[in-house]
């Protein structure tokens, strides 16, 4: 696989991106690793609008990447990786249907094209927060291939850093009734004042009974480490020569200890291995030396 272009520059507190840059970046490379995913002999999750993201966005490292998915447990780590993360996520919304919630909320959307992907239950809202320009490629692509979503979906355009739970409830988002959040691989990049700030606000919104979903495969990137790790195992490449060291911090909260002291019921903390034991799989070697050093964490709870 080639290398890709550099993306990442010092954050700062009013920093904006679309899906070309900074932050924006990352969920387009994250689509990448789900579609090379969905090549698989076996992938866990099959997401079919995650190449047609690559295609518009013609980045030429992440259409190599998918013209070249490699085959050996190397190559494939991080598609391998994200769709379990995929996974994860879809079954929590899954699992919120059954017992009856119809209002779903996707903090930081980027990419994620679950209200197209997911048999959603008649009735159900799915809200998708994140910036105006990433909505605004999103809807386009999706428009122009002629996807249509399986619920009533609500774009709420809004920065995760300033109150956005004023257009959320503007859109439509009913406080009184439960609700389903999903917080996937949002908060290596908040400070942890901004990830305290968030957990508050979504609290304040959820009615008893609501569920939330929180997961990523680590915090701040350590490049030494993973340098060593491609080393040993040259078909490893996580990101194409992103900089995630110039766009995540380095968080030192706890977020199942945070929703347990603030009135949420946490389910046991899993990590990506212990999802893939989950779903009948056995970590490959390089996936577990690549979680001891990135820490990953997938927590669910109830309100």
């Amino acid at each position: 696989m080639s290398t890709g272009p550099q993306y990442g520059s010092l954050r700062s507190d009013d920093d904006q991106w679309d899906i070309v840059s900074s932050v924006g970046y990352t969920a387009l490379l994250v689509a990448g690793w789900r579609a090379v995913h969905a090549l698989s002999p076996r992938p866990l999750v099959r997401d079919e609008f995650a190449k047609v993201f690559i295609a518009a966005a013609q980045d030429p490292y992440l259409a190599d990447v998918l013209a070249n998915p490699g085959s050996n447990d190397d190559e494939t780590a991080f598609p391998r990786l994200y769709g379990v993360q995929t996974k994860f996520f879809d079954d929590f919304f899954g699992s919120a249907g059954v017992v009856g919630i119809r209002q779903a909320v996707i903090v930081a959307a980027g990419l994620d094209s679950r209200a197209y992907r997911l048999q959603w239950p008649s009735g159900t809202s799915v809200f998708e927060i994140d910036l105006p320009k990433v909505l605004d490629f999103k809807a386009r692509v999706l428009g122009e291939h002629g996807a249509v979503p399986r619920a009533n979906r609500v774009e709420v355009a809004a920065d995760l850093r300033t109150d956005w739970s004023r257009p959320l409830e503007a859109a439509g988002f009913d406080t009184e009734m439960p609700s389903a959040w999903s917080v996937e691989g949002i908060l290596p990049y908040l400070t942890d004042e901004a990830q305290n700030t968030l957990f508050t606000r979504i609290s304040g919104l959820s009615a008893p009974g609501s569920r939330i979903a929180i997961g990523a495969l680590g915090s701040r990137l350590d490049h030494d480490r993973l340098a060593a790790l491609e080393s040993e195992h040259p078909g490893v490449n996580m990101s194409g020569n992103v900089d995630f060291s110039a766009l995540t911090y380095e968080p030192k909260g706890d977020p199942a200890g945070w929703l347990a002291a603030h009135g949420w019921s946490v389910d046991p903390v899993r990590t990506t291995l212990d999802l893939q034991r989950g779903y009948g799989l056995t970590p490959p070697e390089v996936d577990v030396k690549i979680d001891a050093f990135m820490h990953s964490q997938y927590i669910t709870a109830t309100r």
